[in-house]
């Protein structure tokens, strides 16, 4: 990386620091006010519905998932316990709001969490229905191995 970028990005980072703490806590109110319209936006067009398709589809092919939207997250469930699940929520607690996709899994006693940040900027709107079904699609392999039995 170029000297330059990174004395660049430093001093922005620098002159950000130096602001007001009073302003810097109104832009990160505003910041997150507008994550939370986006979320939202996003929650009831693209997540929830994609959601219950995924369950419906799930559930024709002898894969029993639930959806459920618990405090305004959406979360997919397996029918084998309130262990197993992918959810997508919006974390405002950074130091920037972010979406994250989060897996339960649980398999012989052991239960296995992960986390992902989904989206790549504050800009939630950018994220797609390709992008959040790719992430299930990812998300979903354990809990559909284990259920399918050995084709050999």
């Amino acid at each position: 990386m170029e000297t330059s970028a990174v004395r660049q990005a430093v001093r922005a980072l620098l002159l950000q620091v130096k602001r007001p703490a009073a302003d810097r806590r109104e832009d990160r109110r505003a910041q997150t006010d507008q994550a939370t319209r986006q979320y939202q936006v996003f929650l009831e067009r693209i997540a929830v519905p994609l959601f219950k398709q995924l369950g419906n589809v799930l559930r024709t092919e002898g894969h029993p998932f639930d959806v459920f939207t618990p405090g305004g997250a959406v979360r997919l469930m397996s029918g084998r316990g309130q262990d197993n699940y992918i959810e997508v929520a919006l974390d405002t607690k950074g130091v920037a709001p972010k979406l994250l996709g989060r897996v339960c899994h649980s398999s012989g006693g052991d239960v296995m969490q992960t986390e992902l940040v989904l989206n790549a900027t504050t800009d939630i709107e950018a994220l797609t229905e390709e992008d959040l079904l790719g992430f299930v699609l990812a998300a979903l392999e354990p809990f559909v191995e284990e259920a399918t039995p050995d084709d050999r």
